[in-house]
Order: structure tokens, then sequence, then C-alpha cells
């Protein structure tokens, strides 16, 4: 089954959502050269308690931090170390957030430095193949209607699109049913109706589409470790329009006044 969610339950995940929003607008203040991964995951946990809400993955089958920072040809799942960005990586950071009994998730890709033009290309696509699907994601429509958007916007570049890993309703659970693929045939998979709430997250590598698992049990790695771009949304289904219940505006508000 299902889970499906009233307005008034949309409405508390919104909550959390935005929160999420604003957590990563935190951790984008402090995103540059020479900045441990584990203080980036402090300043989410501290910003994300002072706000009444609960860290989401931290203790989530065993994950031992607030977020998911993936550098580089890591996919997603990264676990934050002492490990320090250098000029020219690019970092997924994925955050999940409790809020009045409902989670919260969205995930966004940073430049650090001066990163190649290639790369930044990988990413843009990457955010753009995010909104493709959700144009999709309406009542009526199929979730293959989402995959297929993803995957024809980001095959035309021949970027590699993993197939492993997959979005995923969202609400009481971090993982609910249905799973939302980034490939796939437009009219299959199941229907999409009100009161569905879904994570939608493309993972999209520059050269294969193959992944590996690291030792640790959890990072995820492209096979021929080139970049991979992650981006991800928390939508609720609606008639006419998916209603996005996360934002990217104040994360793209510090980067605006970063580059200034």
């Amino acid at each position: 089954m299902i889970p499906l969610k009233t307005d008034d339950e949309i409405e508390v995940q919104r909550e959390s959502s935005l929160l999420v929003g604003k957590t990563l607008a935190e951790v984008a203040k402090r995103i540059e050269p020479g900045i441990k991964t584990i203080i980036l995951d402090r300043i989410a946990e501290e910003f994300i308690r002072d706000n009444g809400g609960i860290p989401g993955f931290k203790g989530y089958s065993g994950f031992p931090a607030t977020l998911c920072i993936s550098i580089n040809d890591q996919v997603v799942h990264g676990i934050p170390s002492d490990q320090i960005l250098k000029d020219g990586d690019i970092i997924s950071v994925d955050c999940g957030v409790i809020k009045n009994g409902f989670y919260g998730d969205s995930a966004y890709t940073f430049a650090v430095g001066n990163v190649k033009t290639e790369t930044l290309l990988l990413m843009e696509r990457t955010k753009q193949s995010l909104y493709q699907g959700i144009e999709q994601a309406v009542a009526g429509k199929r979730v293959g209607d989402i995959s297929h958007a993803i995957q024809s916007y980001t095959d035309q570049f021949g970027y590699g699109i993993v197939r492993e890993l997959v979005g995923h309703g969202v609400g009481r659970q971090l993982h609910e049913k249905p799973e939302i693929p980034n490939y796939g045939k437009q009219g299959s998979g199941p229907k999409l109706t009100l009161g569905m709430v879904i994570a939608i997250e493309p993972m999209i590598n520059l050269g294969t589409r193959h992944i590996t698992q690291s030792q640790d049990g959890w990072t995820i790695r492209t096979s021929d470790r080139k970049p991979s771009a992650h981006f991800e949304h928390t939508v609720a289904i609606k008639n006419d329009k998916a209603d996005i219940l996360s934002s990217f505006e104040w994360i793209e508000a510090v980067l605006k006044q970063k580059s200034e």
C-alpha cells in the first residue's frame, strides 16, 4: 500500500521539508576549500535541533551522521569525516529532518572553488532533470512518466543514470512506497494520486552508470571514478501542478551572495 496524506499532514510535512532547505543553506555558507566535512555535519545537526527538528538520517539503519556528504565520484551516502574539501571538488549534501512526526528529504550538489566546466554542466543538467521529473508529478500520471522525463533529458548528454538507487515515497517513514526510478517508460508503474508525497532524486554520472559500494558499507561511488551529481526535492502530488514541499531558495541565495 502507498501511504496517502491529508492536506493537513502535507502542510506538516512542508514544515519538515523547508527546514531541510534552511539547513542546507546554513551548510552552504561554510562550503569552501579547507573545511572538513565533519564540521558541515555538526553545523547541520545543531541547526536542525535548534529549530525543533531531529536529524532524520542519524541512526537510520545505523548511519552515523546527520548529513550524507558525497564528494566527486561518490554518488550518495558518503559519511562526513576529517576529509578536507579541495578546490575543484563537488559535493552532494543530502539531508533528512523529522519534525512533528514527518520526514523532509532534500539534496543539493555544490561546487567547491573552481570546478571544471564539464562537471558544472553535469550539476546544472542534473538539477534540470529533477525539474523535468517534477513536471510529470501530477495526479493521473504514472511513476514511469517521471522516470522517463528524467531519463530522456539526461540521455541526450550521454550521462550515466544510476539504476540501483531510486527516489521514494516519504512521510512518517523516510522510505515509503512507491519507488521512483530515474529511468523508465512513459505510462508504466503505479498511478500518481492526490495525497502521495514522493522524493524525486536524480543521481547522474559524468561517465558510466555503474556503481560500487565502499568498504564502509555506505558510500556509493561511480565504477569509473568520474564525478556524479545529485539533487532531490520532496514533492506532493496535486491535480495540475506538483507541489514542491522542499526549497532551494535559501541555498541559492547563499550561493549568489558568496559569488558577489
